[in-house]
């Protein structure tokens, strides 16, 4: 497929700013159909966007391509699911597809991210779920979150046929990143819940490309991982397999209302929602964020062909292997604030500094006026 087709058919889609997810599915199966007759269909899409505009009766602005001339979006992200749901958006960009300029950061250390963030280098970044509470009481309220990009994506990987279970951990090494972050908190919090805090000795290392090295060298490791990582071991090295789901694992212990486990979330400078919450730019933005994240499902292959570009994976067919779990969404308003309260609950009354030493208030939250 030719994804100028399908990121065209897909921002005509924003136009519809109250049915962004139904019309996105409906322009990428258009595309799919009409890879040889591009010019013709994208005039007819054109035509059927206006028209349906027009009877949803849609007071908002149409947002089409350079609509914000002159306006930079400055985005960081980490090295993993977060920048694979930004990928298509960030080929749209080199495009021109996109309604502003956007200028795509990828580091493989959320503190780089977060140091740019503060330091003014970065209007919105993609971080850990609880270093964005942190960075909330850090900068006293100096951040907002727009959306929840990621869900749970940590899985428990070994070629050591004894292990089938968290319970099968005790007395063991388990290899991890993300200390500090989420990946830490959550599995700190479900050894906890299940008794295990001082029999599994936890061992972190700066990068999943390092353990993932580590099973090469002996596959009866013991590794929690994130995706693509996970997956990544298991193609690699014959005998590595899945063993332990920690989405599974949490809702097992957590009792907290919405309470999900998480990975990722999206913030904004205080400074640049203030400058933009107005003019429209902010709902944009997250339109954009949620019709690319759609596009990682609807064209997984191509998604994949750009991630492996990216050189977060090294081939496309593995991380096409891996999108289906690695928690891509794109989670906004009440939904994002129930669920992302739920989860810094949970991590509060376990390591009230996990999140920052207290919870956000309400104007952490970003809630689009309806």
């Amino acid at each position: 497929m030719k994804k100028s087709v399908l990121a065209a058919a897909l921002m005509l889609s924003l136009a519809l700013a109250g049915c962004a997810g139904e019309k996105a599915e409906t322009t990428a199966e258009t595309a799919a159909e009409t890879e040889t007759e591009t010019a013709a269909k994208t005039e007819s899409a054109e035509a059927e966007t206006e028209t349906g505009a027009e009877a949803s009766g849609s007071e908002e602005a149409e947002i089409t391509a350079g609509e914000y001339e002159g306006v930079s979006v400055r985005v960081g992200s980490l090295k993993g699911p977060t920048t694979m749901g930004l990928v298509n958006m960030m080929e749209w960009s080199e495009n021109g597809e996109l309604p502003f300029d956007a200028e795509f950061t990828m580091a493989t250390a959320a503190d780089e991210i977060t140091a740019k963030l503060i330091g003014g280098e970065l209007d919105i970044a993609l971080v850990p779920a609880n270093l964005a509470s942190v960075l909330y009481n850090k900068t006293e309220g100096g951040v907002s979150v727009i959306d929840i990009n990621t869900l749970g994506v940590l899985y428990g990987v070994t070629g050591d046929e004894s292990i089938s279970s968290l319970s099968d951990l005790e007395g063991k090494t388990v290899y991890m990143t993300g200390q500090g972050t989420t990946p830490q908190y959550a599995m700190d919090y479900i050894l906890a819940q299940n008794g295990l805090t001082d029999s599994v000795n936890i061992e972190y290392r700066s990068e999943a490309t390092e353990i993932a090295a580590m099973f090469a060298e002996d596959p009866s490791i013991i590794a929690v991982l994130p995706q693509p990582f996970a997956t990544v071991c298991q193609v690699q090295n014959e005998g590595v397999r899945e063993f332990m789901d920690l989405n599974e694992e949490w809702d097992k212990c957590a009792d907290s209302g919405d309470s999900m486990l998480l990975t990722g979330v999206t913030i904004v400078s205080r400074d640049f929602l203030e400058a933009h919450k107005e003019d429209g730019l902010i709902s944009a933005f997250i339109s954009t964020q949620r019709l690319s994240s759609e596009a990682a499902s609807l064209d997984a292959a191509h998604t994949a062909e750009l991630v492996a570009e990216a050189g977060i994976i090294e081939k496309a067919p593995i991380a096409e292997k891996a999108l289906p779990k690695c928690g891509i969404a794109c989670i906004t308003d009440e939904e994002m604030k129930g669920a992302l309260e739920g989860y810094l609950e949970v991590l509060f009354e376990a390591n009230a500094q996990s999140v920052g030493g207290k919870l956000p208030g309400d104007d952490f939250y970003y809630i689009e006026a309806e």
